[in-house]
Parts: C-alpha cells; structure tokens; sequence
C-alpha cells in the first residue's frame, strides 16, 4: 500500500529524492529538445534547469552512497500518498510554450515544498543539510525561471518566440478550424432553408440540417487530415488538424439547426437566421483577428456568400 511521506525512513526519502530529481531532469530535457527548432531561447533555459536538476541528482546521491551504500531502493511518486505528480510526456506535445514556462515554476515550487516537508523526517545533520540547500536552490530556481522570462523580453527574444507560437496557432487551429466552420456555416444553409421551405415542418428541416452538418464534418475531417502530413508546411499533426476542421463544421451547421427543434415553424425560421447572422459575424471577425482581413472586406465576403446560399436554399425549397 501507498505510503504518506511520513512514513517514509531516512532512505526511502533519499530514494524517493533522487528518482524525482532524475526525472524532473528529464522532462526538462524532453520539453527543451521539442521546442528547440521554434523557440530556442526557451529551450536554452530549460536546458539550463535540466543541468541543474542533474548536478543536484549527483549531491543526493553522493550523499545516498555515505549513507546507506550503493543499492537504491525504487520508490516513485504514485508510491507515496498526495506527492506530487507530473504529467505524462505524451500530454507535454500539446503544450504551448506559455503553458510550458508556467509549468516549469510549477515544478521547481512543487519541488521546494518536497524539500522542506522532507526535513521534518530526519534528524542526520548532513541529511538536513543538504535537503535544506536544494529547497533554496529550487527557490532560486523559480525565481531564475522569472529572470530568465525577463531577460528574454528584454532581449526581444520573448517577443519572436511568442510571434512564432502565434504563427504555429494560425497554422494548426485557426486556419482548419476557420475552414470548417465556414463549410459548415456555409455550405449547410441551402439544405436546411430548403428543406424548412418545402416542408414548412421544423423537424424535417431539423433531420436535414443534422444529417448535412455531420456528413459534412466527417468529410472535411477527412479531407482536412490527407490533404498535407505537416512536415514541410509546419501545419501540424494530419490528425489534429482533421478533428478540428471536422468538429467546427458539424459546429457550423448544428448551430442554425438547433433551432428547428422549435415546434413552431416561423418562429424556429426567425431564430434560425439570427443564428445565421451571429455565425456569418463570428466567421468575419475570426478572419481578421487572425487573418490580417479588414474586418469591412471580410464581413463582405462573408455575408455576401452566405447570403447567396441562402437564397439558392429558399428558390429551391419554394420551388
């Protein structure tokens, strides 16, 4: 059974010190290896804090050695109760490098409240010690994870690699999602409005408009996702990218659907274009928020197209 840290002998915390030192080393070094290409500055301060953590693995287990001798027992943190964790590595591709720098001082001030709670279980002066000093060594290294933010945007290097996430956003989310959600938006309001024209009967229209808002998802996932594996590009993962097209075009579509669910015709009509407006004003705004449009030129295109489609939907449901 799980032990609380309490419980743990002199060893055992020395033990669990070392195997949690190595591996906090290796995640900074993994983290530092990923983003080296788009932020370099970045992965040079991790780089640092991974030397660090390693030099302080080496004092512990020089002083394990003096102690208790060469074997060391393996206890891991899911070992000991309510000690911290870290996440997966797997998760840490997904992180932004914002969200990187945050999880860092995360770590180095979880790491300090380790030291400092592991004092209370020894009496060894040269144990004390030493856990004392790398609880101020993680203290300075939080601090040094500021310093080193603040250099950086004095420097103007924050400033690139921030312009360089930013550019990384547009190309992985911002873009397949923007052309998933003009599809859906678009591309569904003929059939919905076409059908709500013909049958002048809200569940219809909603049965048409879900069955066009999901096939269209599922098809623009697909082809979002074989149309580029992201390598050259910098787009990003194919399976990524497909699941966001593919949600934000059900998304579009659903949106002015939802509203046939409204037994009364007309009123689900009325609430359904307003819908359409809302969506047609977001697609706009996304476009030049991200897309450097004029926000004039961009809700032109936009309404002007969906506007058209809108009428094609009515000509042939009134037909």
């Amino acid at each position: 059974m799980a032990k609380t840290l309490k419980e743990l002998t002199v060893q055992e915390v020395l033990a669990l010190a070392i195997q949690s030192e190595e591996e906090d080393g290796r995640i900074y070094a993994d983290l530092a290896e990923r983003i080296r290409k788009n932020y370099p500055e970045t992965a040079k301060s991790l780089k640092a804090m991974h030397d660090e953590e390693d030099g302080h693995r080496h004092r512990l287990i020089e002083l394990y050695r003096r102690q208790f001798g060469e074997h060391i027992p393996l206890i891991r943190r899911q070992d000991v109760k309510g000690f911290i964790t870290r996440k997966p590595l797997w998760l840490t591709a997904s992180l932004t490098v914002s969200m990187i720098r945050n999880e860092v001082e995360t770590m180095e001030q979880e790491a300090r409240n380790f030291y400092q709670a592991a004092i209370a279980q020894t009496s060894d002066a040269a144990v004390r010690q030493l856990l004392g000093d790398l609880a101020a060594e993680e203290s300075k290294h939080y601090e040094m994870a500021e310093e080193m933010d603040e250099q950086q945007k004095a420097s103007g290097a924050r400033e690139k690699e921030d312009q360089s996430e930013r550019r990384k956003f547009v190309l992985q989310i911002v873009q397949p999602g923007l052309a998933g959600l003009m599809d859906g938006s678009v591309s569904t309001l003929a059939p919905v409005f076409a059908a709500a024209f013909a049958t002048h009967a809200s569940r219809d229209a909603f049965l048409v408009g879900m069955a066009a808002s999901l096939g269209a998802g599922i098809s623009m996932g697909f082809a979002e996702a074989m149309s580029d594996d992201g390598v050259l590009s910098g787009r990003g993962r194919p399976l990524a990218r497909g699941t966001v097209c593919g949600l934000m075009t059900t998304m579009g579509g659903i949106g002015h659907t939802l509203p046939f669910l409204i037994a009364n015709f007309y009123l689900a009509m009325y609430v359904a274009m307003a819908v359409v407006a809302v969506e047609l004003g977001v697609i706009a705004w996304v476009r030049h928020r991200y897309m450097d449009t004029p926000l004039l030129s961009a809700a032109f295109q936009v309404i002007v197209g969906g506007t058209l489609v809108f009428i094609v939907g009515i000509l042939i449901g009134s037909a």
